[in-house]
């Protein structure tokens, strides 16, 4: 993941960008198994598909996925779509230099091969290219196609070849009269063994293939001869990352002055969100089953509900005025409010519930809820189930 450190030079630059960058990593599985293996195909790829929606209204920041099966002490358990609850914790760049990443070493051997690259098919299309499509038509190259060895190895065996039926009509013959055998039966035995010499004599002619391949391209690559000869300084440190235009950086600085200016304009839906995210960013993570427990409050609504485009960017407006200046924005809830202390008991009460339902308040985070408490107006030791029946983010409760 070094081309997160290539494009921005902190968290805050990839905040800048409006980018939410969402990734995971897996012990023993490596990028290939990634998308071939079926353990992971149940696992990551379910609960990264079933919680698409999680993902989407997360603020703009660096998140790391994380997932933990699901046990008899798995609190709100049932929150959870899946076999595991899948939880975005955020994560710095310092995470990523941790994993270790190319050395410049490295990166001027790729940068190398980049341009050789290049200059072998910049010269290809020149010199080549014209004679070999004046040379080759199209029926030539479909038969070239057709007749590639890595193709002709499973057709030559496939029922296209005539010859094959015979062999087809023999597998469907030892399928039907199949009996198994003894464990000790001396063929058997000696297949297992034949079986596990090629499968060692795979692994050896693979792992020697390998070794070349990266002695050949470390030592090509890597001269400092063939590296000037292509325009590479052999000193040099690769660097992709570009500075933010001047012009993106004028409209960023239109775009804080705006949220700066609308500090105190909304209701109580925005300020419901805005503590909610107060609170919650003090645990450095997001959890699934709080996104479920919003989804409820928000299947209670009965009128004024948000699209998920909708609530998405009233996240993040919300998050940026938090992430600006955070005693302004607070300050500033209070003139959100309703004045109907139902309503506010209501929209507290929700926040209270997304927050419990991933783990106990306690700690930093309890302490935060106090204080968005107090800007509620709500005494936290009072009963509010009366106000429970009230839909929390009711826009008729909006203070106009």
């Amino acid at each position: 993941m070094g081309w997160i450190l290539d494009l921005y030079a902190d968290v805050d630059e990839i905040r800048a960008y409006g980018q939410t960058i969402v990734y995971t990593v897996h012990e023993n599985v490596g990028h290939l198994g990634i998308f071939v293996s079926g353990g992971s195909a149940k696992k990551e790829h379910a609960e990264f598909s079933s919680n698409i929606d999680l993902i989407d209204v997360l603020p703009p920041g660096l998140y790391e996925a994380t997932f933990e099966a699901k046990g008899a002490d798995t609190t709100n358990a049932d929150l959870a779509v899946g076999q595991c609850v899948m939880r975005c914790e955020k994560r710095s760049l310092d995470d990523i230099r941790a994993m270790g990443g190319n050395s410049p070493e490295d990166e001027r051997r790729f940068a190398t091969a980049k341009r050789v690259s290049e200059i072998n098919l910049a010269a290809y299309q020149k010199f080549i290219q014209p004679w070999i499509k004046g040379l080759v038509t199209p029926q030539m190259a479909e038969s070239m196609r057709n007749r590639h060895p890595l193709r002709m190895q499973y057709e030559v065996f496939s029922s296209q070849n005539p010859l094959m039926s015979a062999a087809k009509s023999l597998a469907e013959q030892a399928t039907e009269n199949r009996k198994p055998v003894s464990k000790d039966n001396p063929f058997l035995v000696l297949q297992e063994q034949f079986s596990k010499q090629i499968v060692h004599a795979l692994d050896s002619w693979r792992d020697s293939q390998e070794a070349l391949s990266e002695a050949i391209f470390l030592n090509v690559y890597g001269s400092p001869a063939v590296q000037a000869a292509v325009g590479i300084d052999p000193q040099s440190e690769p660097s992709r990352r570009q500075e933010m235009s001047a012009k993106y950086r004028e409209m960023l600085q239109a775009r804080i002055a705006e949220l700066k200016s609308r500090v105190d304009q909304g209701g109580l839906r925005e300020a419901a969100v805005r503590g909610l995210l107060y609170v919650g960013s003090v645990r450095g993570m997001v959890d699934e089953r709080s996104l479920e427990a919003l989804r409820k409050l928000r299947r209670n609504e009965t009128s004024g509900r948000l699209t998920l485009p909708q609530f998405k960017s009233l996240v993040r407006e919300q998050f940026f005025m938090l992430l600006l200046d955070p005693e302004a924005a607070l300050a500033a809830i209070p003139k959100l409010l309703p004045n109907n202390v139902d309503d506010r008991h209501a929209a507290f009460d929700a926040i209270r519930e997304v927050l419990s339902a991933s783990a106990a308040i306690s700690g930093e985070a309890a302490s935060r809820l106090q204080r968005v408490a107090e800007l509620f107006g709500v005494n936290t030791n009072e009963n509010s189930e009366t106000a429970s029946n009230v839909a929390p983010f009711d826009s008729k409760a909006r203070a106009s």
